[in-house]
């Protein structure tokens, strides 16, 4: 009887261990799936914005990740296109850009304003004609850039508008802005060139951000 006892609760303590040890398998599993979740979530785009000029193309339609505290950082991709102009046919763009926006201030639950913004982004346009290297005509040192790839830096300003809760249907927020640029070969051009003006150099552009869910 003594012996039935003992194997009883052998049997018991046996089942008890292997239980737990399955709970904290379980537990270890959920807490992997939920930090898979969280870096696939930081993979979804935060926004959608379009943009009107800016040496990018004439309109170009972009997407983007907001981060930091304040959400203050922000990095975004664009496709872009270039109607013909002096071309016999259009172009297409692709742009990095950085944005940093340092300040919001709240002026009322649903408005408030950035006053100051600023960043840079590289920009390519695609065409045959375009290149990253000097081609072998020309002679050695005879552009200074490629006509392929252009740096810009920018400085701006934003007005947001929030929607309450029984209004966001297809984003949280709406932001309007304006940023002046300027380009790597536009900079050299001011600098050798004294004589041009602010709007030889610079160039305004406007742009719409939807902040999605």
């Amino acid at each position: 009887m003594k012996k039935r006892l003992l194997c009883i609760k052998v049997i018991i303590s046996l089942l008890f261990i292997l239980i737990s040890m399955n709970l904290h398998s379980e537990c270890k599993y959920d807490k992997r799936i939920n930090n898979y979740k969280k870096a696939w979530a930081k993979l979804i785009p935060s926004y959608t914005k379009i943009q009107y000029g800016g040496g990018m193309g004439l309109l170009s339609f972009g997407t983007g990740w907001d981060y930091g505290k304040r959400n203050q950082g922000e990095t975004d991709i664009f496709f872009g296109f270039l109607p013909k102009y002096s071309t016999d046919k259009a172009k297409a763009t692709f742009t990095l850009k950085q944005n940093y926006i340092p300040w919001s201030v709240q002026l009322t639950p649903i408005f408030s304003i950035e006053p100051f913004s600023c960043g840079g982004y590289f920009n390519t346009i695609f065409g045959s004609e375009f290149w990253s290297r000097q081609p072998h005509k020309y002679p050695k040192g005879y552009y200074q850039l490629p006509s392929k790839i252009r740096m810009h830096i920018f400085m701006g300003q934003r007005i947001t508008f929030l929607f309450s809760k029984e209004q966001r249907y297809l984003a949280k927020s709406i932001s309007l802005y304006y940023e002046l640029s300027t380009s790597d070969i536009l900079l050299i051009s001011r600098i050798d060139n004294s004589y041009l003006r602010p709007r030889d150099y610079l160039r305004l552009s406007f742009g719409l951000k939807l902040h999605l869910f």
